[in-house]
């Protein structure tokens, strides 16, 4: 997010991003506020997408993104096709929406053929930038994010030819030869059969149901799945577990009586999770920087970006408080200097650049996760979410002495 895009912001706000004693907005009376943070998140969208798609579009994609990496982690094998699948993941449904006669809608209709045409490449076997799903593990990991894109935007994926689509169906099963690991990886390969069900491809049951009944066997309570049989605090609940079950049961959950039943129980707990997540964001956009991946920066946020796209945020959480909450988080996470190289690519840290905390499954291409944060950029300008004026979100009445609600835990109904 631009430093000067930031100081709009703050200057059409008078110096503060949570006043909320404002008139009541209307659809045709926006904020101006929320009109200045849709344009920093689009902002925000552009500076992540440029240098991964005009290079992938362009066939240089290889020849031009570094690989920062932990010395001999060897990731550059899988490095680029994770640049690519995570992007399109987070701004799949900003894609969706379309083109218009707006500045931003004609904008969108750029992205959309630029996104078409990186895709084309990246599938094209005899193109440089063939898209690598044959070496090891990590590409079940990248047919999953990409599997999110084709769930979030079919419109965008029906723009392939039927070679193309051929392609992205091949791709995407070739990974059911990767066995994963007893964690939130069985996610992945719910979600790859999922999207290959979307594009109209035989998808396995089996899988699908092995990942749900799993998980739920590994809820342990208010809101909060472990990844495997250990419990341990990272934001993985964010960055895979949540969305993944929520996008899978969206679609499956009417098939049989246990699908329906979980469907009611995620939607529940993953309502509970968002209010946690709300709660983390401290009143000046940061939050704790506990466990595994901190790199992705606010992917961390996954799961409550797409709770606010979805339009099931928990009660009392109003849009505008995540808007805000969000804004603040992207700000603190992709506005510190040497957070981008001088071409623009994103650099190892979570304010900054902060390579020690690279793990060795981290690399340049897997900082894109950071999209996930622009889910909402999928609701129309007019929404709510977008119009209403500025609301402090929780930490922020909390620490500057303002009431706010009391946190309460959540249980399951009695089954």
């Amino acid at each position: 997010m631009s430093g000067d895009l930031l100081r709009r912001t703050r200057a059409v706000l008078g110096g503060s991003s949570n006043r909320s004693d404002r008139v009541p907005v209307t659809a045709a009376d926006p904020h101006p506020a929320g009109l200045a943070d849709r344009a920093a998140w689009v902002a925000t969208a552009q500076r992540l997408a440029d240098p991964v798609l005009t290079n992938l579009a362009a066939g240089t994609l290889r020849l031009r993104m570094p690989v920062e990496e932990v010395a001999s982690a060897g990731r550059g094998a899988s490095s680029h096709l994770e640049a690519v699948a995570r992007l399109l993941a987070g701004i799949a449904p900003w894609l969706e929406l379309g083109p218009d006669d707006t500045d931003e809608g004609r904008l969108r209709d750029r992205y959309r053929t630029l996104a078409l045409d990186a895709i084309r490449t990246g599938l094209d076997p005899a193109s440089p930038d063939a898209l690598d799903f044959s070496q090891g593990s990590q590409p079940l990991v990248e047919a999953a994010y990409l599997g999110l894109a084709v769930l979030r935007a079919p419109r965008l994926f029906e723009g392939l030819d039927s070679q193309g689509r051929e392609c992205l169906v091949d791709v995407l099963a070739s990974t059911r030869r990767i066995q994963p690991w007893f964690n939130n990886w069985l996610l992945f390969s719910g979600v790859v059969e999922v999207a290959l069900g979307r594009l109209g491809a035989w998808r396995d049951p089996m899988r699908i149901d092995y990942a749900l009944r799993q998980h739920d066997q590994w809820y342990v309570g208010d809101g909060i799945y472990s990844d495997g049989r250990t419990f341990h605090w990272d934001y993985y609940d964010s960055f895979v577990i949540h969305p993944m079950l929520d996008e899978i049961l969206g679609v499956v959950h009417t098939e049989t009586g246990p699908w329906r039943g979980l469907h009611g129980r995620q939607r529940d707990r993953s309502q509970r999770f968002a209010a946690i997540q709300e709660r983390l964001i401290g009143p000046d956009g940061t939050y704790p920087p506990i466990g595994r991946s901190l790199a992705y920066r606010a992917g961390a946020f996954h799961a409550l970006a797409r709770s606010a796209l979805q339009g099931t945020l928990p009660e009392g959480v109003a849009p505008a408080q995540v808007r805000g909450a969000l804004t603040a988080v992207m700000h603190r996470t992709l506005d510190a200097p040497g957070t981008f190289d001088a071409d623009g690519w994103l650099r190892i840290g979570l304010a900054g650049h902060q390579p020690g905390i690279g793990e060795r499954y981290i690399s340049t291409g897997s900082l894109y996760l950071t999209s996930l944060a622009l889910l909402p950029l999928g609701l129309p300008p007019t929404d709510p979410f977008w119009t209403a004026p500025p609301v402090p979100w929780t930490s922020q009445r909390a620490w500057s002495g303002e009431a706010f609600p009391i946190d309460r835990a959540y249980e399951d109904a009695p089954a």
